[in-house]
């Protein structure tokens, strides 16, 4: 996928306050703040503060349930790039509404989490809503179709990232498990964790053809652990990453449920934000 255009969202929200401001009353002026000292450290300091709070889109478009692929860092710096890959029923009215569960929230709690375990980090992490994704209470949720349009999707934003030089990590929640199994055949990427998963559409790692560490884990809590993993006449994906079998490497969630993994202070954050940032070793497993 060529990178579209950024769209800052700063700019649409200071076209429509800009807007109202014209044609309401406006409230009575707060005292003006003092300017930051002009000195050059003090500069350096608030330009990266404002860098690291930077969010852009590297896509958006409004029709239907919405797509859009937001950046949380400087990707143009960035050595890694982490892409959280959500499950169904997100949509663009609910990118942002959910909190940690939402990706956008999601996306930002990890990079902060990420920049506590390791300041200095060159890494971006995208919130990544690129497929209409399908309704939980639906049958298309237990068959791969939404998945395999979305892999495809996938897959051209991770070979342009890779041709230009990142490494990345793909961090896949829910059905997007799904989304990420399909995409893995031979993806340049590094890591690949699946969280909450029904199955990656595959019976084993091997089956996946990808070098990358592949990781899974699962909440104590989480009901997705009672869904049957089966695949029979399309309808299912297959076995539980979180099994033996499957051959992947098992990763700490701690008790938390279904929609809690990116939940600050949460063994799964923790975890997640290793992965993003290629620490395979302080992982706890």
């Amino acid at each position: 996928m060529r990178l579209r255009r950024i769209i800052v969202i700063g700019a649409a929200v200071t076209a429509v306050l800009a807007t109202t401001a014209a044609v309401l009353p406006g409230a009575p002026a707060d005292r003006a703040q003092p300017l930051p000292a002009l000195t050059a450290p003090a500069l350096a300091a608030r330009y990266a503060a404002d860098a690291r709070m930077v969010a852009q889109f590297l896509d958006f478009n409004p029709q239907g349930q919405g797509l859009a692929v937001e950046v949380i860092g400087d990707l143009a710096l960035a050595r890694r790039v982490a892409i959280l890959v959500p499950g169904s029923d997100t949509t663009l009215a609910t990118f942002d509404t959910r909190g940690t569960a939402s990706p956008g929230g999601g996306a930002q709690i990890l990079a902060a989490q990420a920049r506590r375990l390791d300041p200095g980090a060159r890494l971006a992490v995208i919130a990544w809503l690129g497929y209409q994704t399908p309704h939980t209470l639906s049958p298309a949720v237990m068959t791969s179709g939404d998945a395999g349009q979305g892999a495809s999707a996938l897959r051209l934003l991770v070979d342009d990232l890779a041709r230009n030089g990142h490494q990345v990590a793909l961090l896949c929640h829910s059905y997007g498990s799904v989304v990420c199994g399909l995409a893995a055949p031979h993806l340049p990427v590094t890591d690949i964790a699946v969280f909450g998963s029904p199955g990656m559409d595959a019976s084993s790692v091997r089956a996946l053809h990808t070098p990358a560490r592949v990781w899974a884990g699962r909440g104590a809590s989480d009901w997705i652990g009672y869904v049957p993993h089966i695949q029979f006449l399309g309808l299912g994906f297959g076995q539980d990453p979180t099994a033996p079998a499957f051959g992947a490497r098992l990763f700490g969630c701690g008790p938390g449920g279904h929609s809690g993994y990116l939940r600050p202070g949460s063994i799964a954050l923790r975890n997640l934000a290793y992965i993003a940032l290629g620490e395979p070793g302080q992982v706890t497993r």
